[in-house]
């Protein structure tokens, strides 16, 4: 029906969704711009000719399909998808009821899921497509405090790296983007919910770890527009980069954990090569 590329975006009602569905319209693209409210999207976005919005809970399969199609019916197509709705549980891990983790990971590693097992068919028949999945720092290395959204993000980047393999013949490609600190609202009352339990041991870390994020929040160094147009710079390319280290903060955490790894490969060399069956 056109040739304009069309994006779709989840968690478009608020920060970084923001950014990156008004960095995409200032580019010329279609863009569908979802969220679970389709009001507040609305009044963070605006009206534009090139704007569909269509309601979208990614921990729902069936609005999942319905935002899908919805897409396909106004635009035809899906060139871009964007998995960046996300929220963020605060805490040390044995004070995290289970409950909370596992809803944890149902917003940032199955709700990604959700929508991506929505888009492939449009993408497959197209036999071109881009999937973009928001990690994270914290999907590369381990920080303290943010066990169960670390579990979500290293998920995110084994599933991502795995379905990578899968669609590339397809002709569809995947990029994955590792921001550090940006000044989105990850860390407002929103979008963060700490530890529901309280487990002496941990009771003035907590406090002293709960009052640093909450402080922090507002401060990030990062800049979530200048982020927004970099993806939408690096998608234009014919090549676009299986993993992007959004952020100098990123690069650090990115090339400290390739260099533990090789460390950690190393140290035991010997005996890790010494574990095949004898040919005797």
């Amino acid at each position: 029906m056109n040739t304009r590329k069309v994006w779709l975006v989840t968690g478009a009602g608020r920060g970084m969704g923001v950014e990156i569905v008004k960095a995409a319209l200032v580019a010329g693209y279609y863009v569908v711009a979802t969220g679970r409210d389709v009001q507040k999207v609305r009044n963070a976005i605006g009206d534009h000719d090139n704007l569909l919005i269509a309601p979208l809970d990614v921990t729902s399969p069936a609005d999942a399909n319905a935002a899908v199609e919805s897409a396909v019916q106004k635009f035809g197509r899906i060139d871009v998808l964007v998995n960046n709705a996300g929220n963020f549980y605060g805490g040390f891990f044995e004070e995290l009821s289970p409950g909370q983790v596992r809803s944890q990971m149902e917003t940032l590693l199955f709700g990604p899921m959700n929508v991506t097992r929505a888009v492939l068919p449009v993408m497959r028949k197209q036999r071109s497509g881009l999937v973009v999945t928001l990690s994270s720092v914290a999907g590369i290395t381990g920080l303290v405090f943010c066990s169960a959204y670390a579990a979500a993000k290293f998920g995110i980047e084994g599933w991502m790296e795995s379905l990578a393999q899968e669609i590339a013949p397809f002709g569809i490609r995947t990029m994955l983007v590792e921001p550090g600190f940006f000044r989105t609202d990850l860390l407002s009352a929103d979008s963060t919910t700490y530890a529901e339990l309280s487990i002496e041991d941990y009771a003035s870390r907590t406090a002293e770890t709960v009052a640093a994020w909450k402080g922090m929040n507002g401060k990030q160094g990062g800049d979530p527009a200048k982020l927004a147009a970099a993806l939408v710079e690096l998608t234009a390319q014919h090549e676009p980069p299986a993993r992007f280290a959004a952020g100098a903060d990123a690069v650090e955490a990115l090339e400290g954990k390739a260099n533990t790894l090789l460390a950690q490969a190393n140290a035991h060399r010997e005996l890790s090569s010494s574990l095949s069956y004898s040919s005797e």
